[in-house]
């Protein structure tokens, strides 16, 4: 391919986030970009395909001190095109390791070219016979998250009980699948009837509950009656304030992410914290950097179940790169069920 301008439809950051994120954070720009990769060069130039609507992208949205060297934590510059995980086709190369018409997932642009020069978090992609949206979820940080969560994080046994919150999102309601083929007694939340159905009766939890509808305390002692030994925290705030009541004795709990607070000035207060002390709880988050080497030996664990739909992965696909702020937002009012993503151009 000759080097050409290319008129590149991107997504910017317009103002920093305050609260929940809204279309109106965002603003929908036309640029161009070349695909001209100047000679002596690392570099990959991209026809981006599925961006993944990643919740803890929204840490990065807003203003903050940035005071550790974790890269995918930095808060984006006003007017910077939105970076996160997705799946794109390398239309030219200067690295041996990405080859032209080849597919990779990995860190890219809101938008729909992008050059990446070194990329470091970036992967080609082995296995083209499953969709390729699932590696921006199942096959991607996603599904990699989940798997080093359950197995790694909690150290999860057969017969424990595990609940996982936010259960119908991308990573719940893998960790909770991951868990159940541990022989474990599986409890979820989310925040639909709807999504309860599909929890108990498609993907195979023991039992859910809609934290909407029923007294948290309640729903815990219902669903969990003799304690919980995991619990795969995806929400915090008062949601881990209560489990941690009904935490068994040396239970863990494994901190993926805490959407209820991202979007708080004031966060919520932790009250019942002398617990992790009197009942021996280990509480451990754990971000990407953790877990990037383990890939290759997730991918190939996850793939032969994948094929033999021994694993049921949900996608919320919105079509068209203008739908991103709508989509990323959605997640914060659960509007999705599944792993949300744009699809940016039919390309397969």
């Amino acid at each position: 391919m000759e080097a050409i301008l290319l008129a590149n439809k991107q997504v910017l950051l317009k103002r920093y986030v305050e609260g929940n994120p809204s279309e109106d954070d965002f603003e929908l720009k036309m640029s161009y970009i070349s695909s001209h990769i100047p000679q002596g060069s690392n570099a990959v130039f991209l026809k981006n395909i599925y961006l993944a609507c990643d919740p803890a992208l929204r840490y990065r949205l807003s203003a903050h001190d940035h005071s550790d060297n974790i890269a995918l934590l930095k808060p984006f510059n006003l007017g910077s095109v939105i970076q996160g995980f997705g799946v794109a086709k390398v239309i030219k190369s200067t690295i041996p390791d990405f080859e032209e018409e080849s597919y990779v997932w990995g860190v890219i642009g809101w938008e729909e070219y992008s050059m990446i020069e070194n990329p470091k978090v970036l992967y080609t992609i082995k296995y083209t016979d499953v969709p390729l949206s699932y590696y921006a979820g199942i096959l991607g940080m996603v599904g990699l998250t989940a798997y080093f969560g359950i197995n790694n994080i909690s150290s999860v046994k057969e017969g424990e009980v595990v609940y996982v919150s936010s259960a119908a999102g991308g990573t719940g309601l893998l960790a909770g699948q991951f868990a159940k083929m541990m022989n474990c007694y599986v409890v979820g939340s989310t925040s639909t009837d709807e999504k309860v159905d599909i929890l108990k009766n498609k993907l195979g939890f023991d039992d859910a509950f809609n934290y909407k509808k029923e007294d948290l305390g309640e729903a815990l002692k219902r669903v969990c009656p003799n304690g919980i030994d995991v619990y795969f925290e995806n929400v915090g705030g008062a949601m881990l304030d209560e489990v941690i009541l009904h935490m068994k004795t040396h239970g863990r709990i494994t901190v993926c992410g805490m959407i209820s607070q991202y979007g708080l000035k004031e966060k919520d207060g932790i009250h019942n914290l002398f617990h992790l002390i009197s009942k021996r709880i280990r509480m451990e988050g754990f971000v990407d950097v953790n877990y990037w080497n383990f890939y290759p030996q997730y991918l190939e664990w996850a793939i032969p179940l994948i094929r033999d739909n021994k694993i049921v992965y949900l996608q919320d696909i919105a079509k068209g790169l203008e739908s991103a702020p709508a989509a990323f937002s959605g997640i914060f009012h659960g509007k999705n069920i599944g792993k949300a993503v744009v699809n940016i151009v039919a390309d397969k």
